[in-house]
């Protein structure tokens, strides 16, 4: 096999690791599990004394995942420079993608009304993914030319759900037979926690073993100093991007558009559970159709980017999302529904991420892959802070599930805009200027 091609694959194979964390962990079983938790330990009106605070129990989860993003905030820019600024990319990638596993199998040891020790371990978990992804993102550029970029996001993404589907119809299967394993449904919910991190674990040891490590053209040493002056990489990586305003447009609109896509993903199991009334193995075999059919999707969109161009193939699937919004916040009563409406999701999930992450690789500056993909990880997978929060405080404001997913459809709609503004020719021209 010519190296060029095992590398892609190794690079193929962390998104098969590390989707096993956003399909079992993040989108099925520790919203509704730590949502449960929370409701052990909150007072009889439901809110949740924290730091003198008063939080609603299902609005915990939503919160804990947009502070776990704005960490990422913080530490993910300083983390894109020391990569692009050193040979360190595959070692970091390592790094987090190992301390995030490890976080994720000590889930298993959440029970009772343990809500604080559950939200530390998904902060961490959450913060490490974003960190890894950071660095699995800035290898795209390195193994794929940019005419085949399209393509190579498309597989990876797809990869990334058959891996995660697999695992989560092995979870299926242990939560189906928890009464002839004499267990409980907490228990089976720890040992699906706890394998999501094994899983991660295993099949992150592919890529570091086939990725290779590759010396920055800007190269610099890594001391205390150049520690300390990464801490103004945020701003600074800001203002480089006002040099490319077409590209600073486009991240916009993904920050935003994409921000929604996350949360609904991250939030709808604990819409089913709460407002629908699904339990647990319904929401689980619905999640584990959305893996199978979303890599369908993911090639799918592939296509029509290659038959158009990125920037329609996403606008396509932002207004399948806009429909599908109004369509739950309206229509969606039944178990029949969910199912459909689930594979709707699926189609155009794959499709604008992927889509995405392959459009930007494209109009960022060469030698600062990592340093923006670090603003862009902000929304990526499993990383949204905005939709969330806005989910989680109107839920706090109307009690209403209903409306917190409502509140999401105002990220797709400006996203759209701003899309439809963005020159996708113009901006991949200024960052090819010699």
């Amino acid at each position: 096999m010519e190296p060029a091609k095992k590398e892609r694959i190794g690079w193929y194979f962390y998104d098969w690791a590390n989707s096993a964390f956003i399909t079992s962990v993040v989108t099925v079983f520790i919203g509704p599990y730590l949502t449960t938790i929370a409701q052990n330990a909150a007072d009889k009106a439901g809110n949740l004394d924290i730091l003198g605070i008063s939080v609603f129990n299902g609005s915990y989860f939503a919160y804990l995942v947009s502070l776990s993003v704005i960490l990422q905030v913080f530490l993910l820019p300083i983390l894109g420079a020391i990569a692009d600024k050193s040979n360190l990319k595959k070692h970091l990638l390592g790094i987090f993608a190992y301390i995030g596993s490890i976080t994720t199998m000590c889930m298993f040891f959440l029970e009772g009304n343990k809500y604080l020790l559950g939200g530390f371990l998904f902060v961490v978990s959450n913060l490490c993914f974003g960190a890894s992804v950071v660095m699995y993102n800035a290898y795209l550029n390195d193994i794929a030319e940019s005419e085949k970029r399209d393509s190579v996001s498309s597989i990876g993404w797809a990869i990334g759900y058959i891996g995660g589907g697999i695992l989560l119809a092995l979870n299926l299967v242990l939560f189906s037979m928890k009464e002839k394993f004499g267990i409980s449904i907490g228990m089976a919910v720890r040992i699906n926690l706890c394998s999501a991190g094994v899983w991660w674990a295993i099949f992150t040891l592919i890529p570091m073993f086939t990725l290779k490590i590759r010396e920055s053209a800007n190269k610099e040493t890594i001391n205390s100093s150049f520690l300390r002056s990464s801490f103004t990489q945020l701003i600074g990586t800001i203002k480089d991007s006002f040099n490319y305003p077409q590209t600073m447009l486009f991240l916009i609109a993904y920050l935003l558009y994409n921000d929604g896509v996350q949360a609904v993903i991250t939030l709808s199991a604990q819409f089913g559970q709460q407002e629908m009334g699904f339990s647990m193995s319904t929401l689980t075999t619905v999640i584990l159709m959305v893996q199978f059919v979303a890599f369908f999707g993911s090639l799918f969109f592939a296509f029509i980017a290659k038959k158009s161009n990125s920037k329609i193939a996403i606008l396509i699937t932002l207004f399948i999302w806009i429909l599908i919004i109004l369509y739950t916040y309206g229509f969606l009563k039944t178990e029949f529904q969910f199912y459909i409406l689930a594979a709707v999701i699926a189609l155009v999930l794959g499709g604008s991420q992927a889509l995405s992450r392959s459009l930007y690789s494209m109009v960022i500056p060469k030698g600062k892959e990592a340093e923006y993909f670090s603003l862009y990880e902000v929304s990526d997978k499993g990383t949204s802070w905005m939709g969330p929060l806005l989910f989680g405080i109107s839920l706090q404001l109307t009690k209403s599930y209903r409306l917190g997913i409502l509140s999401l459809g105002v990220f797709f709609v400006i996203g759209v805009i701003l899309l439809i503004l963005f020159k996708m020719k113009v901006a991949i021209a200024k960052v090819n200027e010699v």
